[in-house]
């Protein structure tokens, strides 16, 4: 399934019916009064979020979302029918946007959570109710209300505990499928991952939590470069960040460059992910090179009061003590 996480659409409310301009027409009664009935509410348009949708692509193709009408009232005080309303289910972490102003009107981050976007119309009173003792006949009713009509932006942002973040090639989709029941794509090329992807990982004493792997940044992604810093909006519901190094990939490259690089980008889309505890690992160290220069790397980091967890996300070395930490901090 194609992971879509933003839609423009259109939402519109049902129209109140119509109150109805009735009077009594009975065989005894020469002078019967008004009796037009009202007219029915039109229809709400709902928002419910759900653990069983993962995109918002069928709102991508379905722009359009209007609600029913309520019926006319007729006569003998006859109300018409209320319109149902329209529920659309969106995913678990969808946030609602007025399109034009940007106002958010809702943040559906809990299951079965439910926001009314537009609310339908009231129907129109029927004659009956404008009968007076100066004004007997009335020969009028009110037209039912308009339901309100959006332009909606929507947002979805993944809900996850830990988001992991770094450079393409990292070895974060590694990471996330070793530990999880996730399959992500994996290759020996930048940008594998073009979409976020969702592992739930089950560890000690039956403790879980969930990860989120997102697109690898680089140097300049807030320019525009690489895939870009958008998907960063996936990490911001989470508790803390997995920053998986990789510094195998060229001789000269040191591991605090590479930390102090996404970092910035971070600092450029939104400095509040800076106040979220990181946990700093090394990758790779089965490879010679790494494993020879890890403890460098380590003494390195040290002296800058972080700690760097070195670990191989192929053979699982040190994959336990990084779980720990990450249990230790989410509990």
């Amino acid at each position: 399934m194609k992971f879509v996480d933003e839609a423009k659409i259109y939402v519109k409310a049902g129209h109140g019916g119509k109150g109805c301009v009735s009077f009594r027409r009975e065989k005894f009664v020469p002078k019967g009064g008004p009796d037009g009935g009202d007219g029915g509410k039109g229809g709400d348009v709902i928002f419910r979020a759900t653990e069983s949708h993962h995109t918002l692509l069928d709102l991508k193709y379905q722009q359009h979302q209007f609600a029913k009408n309520g019926g006319h009232g007729s006569g003998n005080h006859r109300t018409g029918k209320s319109a149902e309303d329209l529920v659309v289910a969106v995913p678990v972490g969808t946030i609602v946007k007025n399109f034009e102003t940007g106002e958010v009107f809702a943040d559906l981050s809990q299951p079965e959570q439910t926001f009314i976007v537009a609310h339908g119309g009231i129907g129109g009173k029927g004659n009956a109710h404008f009968t007076t003792s100066t004004h007997q006949t009335p020969r009028f009713a009110q037209e039912g209300m308009e339901g309100e009509e959006f332009t909606l932006k929507l947002e979805l942002k993944l809900l996850a505990d830990v988001g992991i973040i770094g450079f393409p090639n990292a070895g974060k989709s590694t990471f996330i499928s070793r530990v999880s029941a996730a399959k992500p794509k994996i290759a020996d090329y930048p940008f594998t991952t073009i979409t976020p992807h969702l592992g739930v990982v089950k560890y000690s004493d039956s403790k879980s939590f969930v990860i989120a792997d997102i697109p690898g940044l680089i140097s300049g992604a807030h320019d525009g470069l690489g895939m870009g810093i958008k998907f960063l909006k996936h990490i911001e519901r989470t508790s803390l960040l997995l920053h998986i190094i990789d510094i195998s990939t060229e001789p000269n490259i040191n591991a605090w460059s590479n930390y102090s690089a996404i970092n910035e980008e971070l600092q450029h889309y939104n400095p509040e992910l800076m106040e979220k505890p990181q946990i700093v690992v090394l990758n790779k160290i089965d490879l010679p090179y790494v494993k020879e220069n890890a403890k460098k790397e380590v003494a390195l980091f040290k002296k800058k009061g972080i700690i760097l967890h070195p670990f191989s996300a192929v053979t699982g070395e040190g994959i336990k003590e990084i779980l720990n930490r990450i249990i230790k901090i989410l509990s």
